[in-house]
């Protein structure tokens, strides 16, 4: 019996997918689920919600626990799944819009890279070490499966921090963007092989082919290329297929994400980037709203215990992961790990996002060689700034904070260097306790 520990089970709609995921596989079903939030009234709403699951699925002995301490949820844990939002929507998510717009700099999602992105990793990366602290006295052959953003960031902190917890991050980009490929062109994705490498949300797929059924395998990109070249694809994914035209290769993350990561498509001043590539700034905001009036309407239909609940199998990689070190079944999946060789030329100490191999023994990553150098162009933009962003966290230096944000691809392009500081002092004394001291 594996014991699951779900921190910031609060997200009670990512935790329903997580746990439909898990216990519909009959040889997880007899799992100890774990659930942990500082939010008592997201966490009781998580918890009738894993018991609906159980009911439906005829799980009777199905052991559910509740906690508002960790390391009570996380005692001999065998899996622990970090799913929370540091300082919430409000405050924290508001003031990294809020702040910056008063300096003229717009962003879309902020969640991974941007000023956002910087200031979400300084909030985040301390709670995910002291969880790995606790992890070391209370589950310490626990594998850390963390789907909390920035990914990269928080994926490169632990690398540096806590080599001996076992970790891998995990996102559901190159799956989702795969399906999304295959639709594209009209094809079944079952019969398409894919190769994908490079940066959580700035990885590339370097192959795509299609198996065809007299053991032929064709080369997509011509198809893809051309697409992109005639302009015939959704309009939301424009940002998507100008990289492609570009650049040579697709990217896994969405172009409302994407868009905000170069300096290329977001500038002040020129409304018609955002009308041609149909980028629609404070997204995460919006977003972010939806999400809150749907949790509230969940809640309700969770707590009607005469409405049904389906249980659906989502995409996510958790419980394939769970279930190959488990029973030792082959599955592959992309991680975000440590580099250490497996993509020759980014940085080793960097966290990239892979193919990796999993059963009994773990999640192993595949080495994948070089990536394309004009792709490894892009990715060190980011590098830049989640090194310095990871060793301002590190090592409490306030100039890191100032470097990072400088040469962040959108904010140096928007601001100057006397207006970037400003930037930061006004943000770190915003999010006050959210952050740690710096010298």
């Amino acid at each position: 019996m594996a014991k699951i520990c779900l921190i910031g089970a609060g997200s009670t709609v990512f935790a329903q997918n997580i746990l439909s995921d898990v216990l519909s596989n009959p040889d997880l079903a007899d799992s100890e689920i774990a659930l942990m939030d500082i939010d008592t009234e997201r966490l009781s709403t998580s918890e009738i919600m894993s018991r609906r699951i159980a009911d439906t699925l005829g799980l009777k002995s199905l052991r559910i626990t509740s906690y508002t301490d960790r390391r009570l949820a996380m005692k001999d844990a065998d899996f622990v799944i970090l799913m929370m939002q540091v300082g919430g929507y409000k405050p924290a998510t508001v003031v990294d819009f809020e702040i910056p717009k008063q300096f003229g700099l717009r962003q879309t999602i902020a969640d991974t890279l941007g000023i956002g992105g910087i200031f979400r990793a300084l909030r985040t990366i301390p709670v995910i070490l002291d969880i790995a602290r606790d992890m070391r006295d209370v589950c310490p052959g626990a594998l850390m499966m963390n789907y909390v953003n920035p990914m990269a960031m928080n994926s490169w902190a632990m690398a540096e921090a806590f080599p001996d917890i076992r970790y891998v991050g995990l996102c559901h980009s190159v799956q989702e963007t795969s399906g999304y490929l295959a639709r594209s062109l009209g094809e079944d994705i079952s019969t398409i092989d894919y190769r994908c490498a490079g940066l959580n949300h700035v990885a590339f797929f370097t192959k795509f082919e299609k198996r065809h059924p007299d053991g032929r395998r064709e080369d997509l990109y011509p198809k893809l290329r051309a697409i992109a070249a005639s302009g015939n694809y959704d309009k939301e994914e424009a940002v998507r297929w100008e990289i492609l035209k570009h650049f040579g290769h697709f990217v896994t993350e969405s172009s409302v994400h994407f868009s905000e990561y170069t300096p290329w498509f977001i500038k002040r001043g020129r409304e018609d980037l955002l009308k041609q590539y149909q980028l629609p700034l404070d997204e995460y905001i919006t977003r972010c709203e939806d999400q809150i009036a749907h949790w509230h309407v969940l809640r309700k239909e969770l707590e009607d215990a005469g409405k049904p609940l389906e249980v659906c199998r989502s995409n996510e990689y958790a419980s394939a992961i769970i279930h190959g070190m488990v029973t030792g079944t082959n599955y592959l999946i992309y991680g975000n790990v440590r580099n250490d060789g497996l993509i020759d030329n980014l940085p080793r100490n960097a966290a990239v996002e892979v193919p990796c191999h999993v059963d009994r023994n773990g999640v192993q990553p595949i080495r994948v060689g070089s990536v394309p150098v004009q792709l490894a162009g892009i990715m060190r933009m980011s590098l830049n700034v989640q090194e310095l962003t990871v060793q301002a966290a590190l090592t409490g230096k306030r100039e890191h904070i100032y470097h990072a944000a400088a040469l962040d691809p959108h904010t140096g392009a928007e601001l100057s260097l006397d207006e970037i500081r400003d930037l930061c002092d006004k943000l770190i004394a915003a999010h006050g306790n959210y952050l740690p001291a710096y010298h």
